[in-house]
């Protein structure tokens, strides 16, 4: 992952470099020789993908510039490097951050997520709401695709009643824990403490973060917003839907895989999508 960034270019090479010494462990190692399960663990996985997304915006220079920025989850602390709003290493310490700070939560309490395939946004939300337990939609990934988030017994009672209600499919996912859902609240209260203390720049261009679903421009409100996310729900089939009515016409994805790709096209089959390459 990230090894033909490292080869091919001087530039990346350092960026990884300097990695390594932010984190204090040699990510690059287990990105390019790493099995699956040393990749899976979350101190590793946040940052990986970051690294990956914002390493390749910043070798294309000149090639990337664009109109408005947006990522899902943790993609959006890349996008607020890409955006100018935060540095690379401030956004890369504030991941390794995230990612503990989400481990951590995870330990305290038994959780997990779900994907809901089939349903209305608003029936998926009615049946959370009518669960006992702790149970909410976390990620409205695309019409039709909604994760939902929370206590196990909770998740699996509300998996059943939307297999009920007419889902196609009522998925438990591999997850350590309830992103994105009120079990997440230790997270937040920690990783506040670290976004204070960052410095957060006007950016470039308009950022749409995942708990407004709108552009935001203004560095107060940023930070207050990614503070609010690992609580609040990633809307991002909300932030595509107003990207496309503030009239955006071509979306590139700048990371690893093209899972927003799909997730873009499935909003509106009509719009133009990319994968960004070096």
């Amino acid at each position: 992952m990230g090894k033909d960034l490292y080869d091919n270019s001087a530039q990346a090479k350092e960026m990884f470099i300097q990695a390594n010494e932010i984190l204090g462990f040699d990510i690059t190692k287990i990105m390019f020789e790493g099995t699956a399960e040393e990749l899976k663990e979350t101190k590793v996985t946040q940052p990986a993908v970051f690294l990956h997304s914002t390493i390749l915006a910043s070798v294309l220079g000149d090639r990337f510039q664009p109109d408005l920025v947006a990522g899902h989850s943790l993609g959006e602390l890349s996008a607020l490097v890409a955006s100018q709003t935060l540095s690379f290493e401030d956004g890369l310490s504030l991941v390794l951050q995230r990612a503990l700070a989400m481990q951590k939560a995870c330990e305290l309490q038994p959780s997990t997520m779900a994907a809901i395939l089939g349903l209305e946004d608003h029936i998926v939300e009615e049946i959370c709401e009518q669960t006992e337990g702790i149970v909410v939609a976390a990620n409205y990934n695309c019409p039709g695709q909604v994760v939902i988030s929370g206590e196990v017994e909770a998740v699996k009672v509300a998996c059943e009643k939307m297999t009920e209600a007419g889902a196609r499919r009522a998925l438990l996912l591999p997850v350590g824990g309830a992103f994105h859902s009120p079990l997440m609240k230790p997270a937040e209260e920690q990783l506040a403490t670290a976004i204070e203390k960052t410095t957060f720049n006007t950016p470039i261009c308009p950022i749409y973060q995942n708990v407004t679903a709108t552009a935001v421009t203004h560095p107060t409100e940023i930070k207050e917003n990614l503070i609010k996310q690992l609580t609040a729900p990633v809307r991002w089939t909300q932030s595509v839907m107003q990207m496309l009515e503030d009239g955006t016409t071509h979306f590139i994805e700048v990371g690893p895989g093209n899972v927003l790709q799909g997730l873009i096209k499935k909003v509106d089959r009509k719009i133009t999508t990319e994968k960004a390459e070096m």
